[in-house]
């Protein structure tokens, strides 16, 4: 294996990696339990209903880079393993390139359907029409620097610098909900509002584009491109861009749908537990976002280190969050009672559950997805998302029809339990690895599903009380002996004996 490769795939930089972007994805979520009942309170239910769709747009519209973010960074990364550094210059200009012109396109594009958005689409309040439709002009202006901060951080990631991603990270997604608060005493209009994210994305990109001439000086002196670099880009960008269009189509299309059917206070309803319990992808997102370079670097020489990886990424995701979401689902209505009160808790609550169970299955599908995307088969995750989006479409339309909004985030877990099965198949194909290596985690699954169905149901305190202090304990005993491996169980025990509590007897 190349030098530069063991580098980039190499353990003890993962696992730093990965908590760089625990740290970064984490911190916003705790400035967001905080900061969103405020805005709640400070905005009104149907302005902050817009307020989460601007939110929503500023992640969504990056989809215009079409895949180019993702595929420099597999490309990037692919000529760090191989050593073919001095090929490394004139890929990255060509990607921003592109990306650059793509990115003045989408602004384009969400400027021209914002009065049609605003007038026709959602049932958006008369008297917020005015200005929800400047704020959605300001979101169009903004699509360039979304689509250019992504190919930045793209770059950087493939040099597995995650430390320096989340030096711009982490403000940035403390800033998206702080610097809205902030406005609060003086306008509760959206359009200052959404002017402060822009400004905190503009200043992200400066940093991307600073930190970027750190990781790779030799943009400093060679700007140059090859027509040659455009093909693959191009190439494995196409199919990513069907992913990203598709995917966050059906991710956040159950809200804009919400909107146009029920109403704007339904979707604040909606996607406010959304919004909460879709923060626990930092979970996968940080270990995937570690793993992807990493699965593109070891596929290209060395395919059971691949499968290692894959295996011990799953477990991790399962470990670390089927515990938490057990709680949540068990709480839901308790916790959102105590968070934002008894009407919100009364409308969100099932919501909230079912939303969670979602996540967790879908947390889980990130995986394999990351694998295909890493193997150079984006089109896999592509195909699957165009062939179920007309399904999805019916299902979520009737859903939500005859069920409201319960009925959207049961139309949403149906999908997301799909493509879960779907990937977790193609995974053991591409890997060409043992199927009790991918069929474990599907049965798993199924027991995680069971019990936490059990805690949905118990509506008794003292009941999920017990229940869990049931079920938790079991869960760890069956973790230890059947998912952690004899290393990761000898590595846990030598670091528990050097923590103080163990060494009490001996410093007596």
């Amino acid at each position: 294996m190349h030098d530069k490769q063991a580098e980039l795939i190499g353990g003890r930089r993962l696992a730093r990696n990965v908590f760089w972007n625990l740290l970064g994805t984490g911190a916003p979520l705790l400035v967001a339990i905080i900061a969103i009942p405020i805005l709640i309170e400070g905005l009104g239910t149907a302005r902050f209903g817009v307020l989460t769709l601007a939110w929503m747009v500023v992640g969504y519209f990056s989809l215009f880079d079409l895949g180019l973010g993702r595929a420099l960074t597999k490309l990037v990364a692919e000529k760090l393993g191989q050593g073919q550094d001095e090929q490394i210059p004139a890929l990255i200009w060509a990607g921003l390139l592109l990306m650059t012109m793509l990115g003045a396109l989408g602004g384009a594009v969400v400027a021209a359907l914002s009065p049609w958005l605003v007038s026709s689409v959602l049932k958006i309040p008369a008297e917020l029409r005015a200005e929800t439709l400047s704020a959605f002009y300001l979101l169009a202006a903004s699509v360039p620097i979304v689509v250019g901060s992504a190919g930045l951080r793209g770059i950087i990631e493939a040099h597995q610098r995650f430390d320096l991603v989340n030096v711009i990270r982490i403000p940035l997604g403390i800033f998206t909900f702080l610097g809205p608060v902030a406005v609060l005493p003086y306008s509760v209009s959206l359009v200052p509002v959404v002017a402060v994210l822009i400004a905190a994305r503009l200043a992200s990109w400066c940093g991307y584009a600073a930190l970027c001439l750190r990781v790779e000086p030799a943009l400093r002196h060679s700007v140059s491109m090859r027509r040659a670099e455009f093909m693959p880009l191009v190439r494995f960008g196409g199919w990513m861009t069907v992913t990203n269009i598709v995917g966050p189509l059906m991710v956040y299309l159950d809200r804009f749908l919400i909107g146009a059917m029920v109403s704007m206070t339904a979707v604040a309803y909606y996607a406010t537990p959304y919004e909460v319990v879709t923060k626990f992808w930092i979970v996968p997102g940080a270990l995937m976002g570690v793993m992807f370079p990493a699965f593109a670097a070891a596929l290209v020489q060395d395919q059971a280190r691949a499968s290692y990886l894959f295996v011990r990424a799953v477990n991790y995701i399962f470990l670390s969050l089927f515990p938490l979401i057990l709680i949540v689902v068990t709480f839901a209505r308790e916790g959102l009672t105590l968070w934002l009160g008894g009407e919100f808790a009364g409308n969100s609550s099932v919501v909230l559950q079912l939303l969670a169970i979602g996540v967790f299955i879908n947390s889980l599908a990130h995986v394999p997805s990351g694998l295909a995307q890493g193997a150079g088969r984006p089109d896999l995750t592509a195909k699957l998302h165009l062939i179920e989006l007309p399904f999805y479409l019916l299902m979520l339309w009737w859903m939500l029809g005859s069920h409201g909004i319960v009925g959207a985030a049961i139309a949403w877990v149906l999908r997301v339990a799909f493509d879960t099965l779907f990937l977790f198949i193609t995974a053991h194909r591409l890997l060409l690895i043992a199927s009790p290596v991918t069929r474990r985690p599907v049965m798993t699954l199924g027991v995680a599903m069971i019990l936490m169905i059990l805690g949905s149901v118990i509506t008794d305190l003292a009941m999920k009380t017990l229940f869990l202090l049931l079920v938790l304990p079991a869960f760890l005993v069956a973790a230890w002996f059947t998912i952690l491996s004899t290393e990761e169980r000898n590595i846990i025990r030598g670091r528990l004996k050097t923590l103080p509590v163990f060494n009490s007897e001996r410093t007596e």
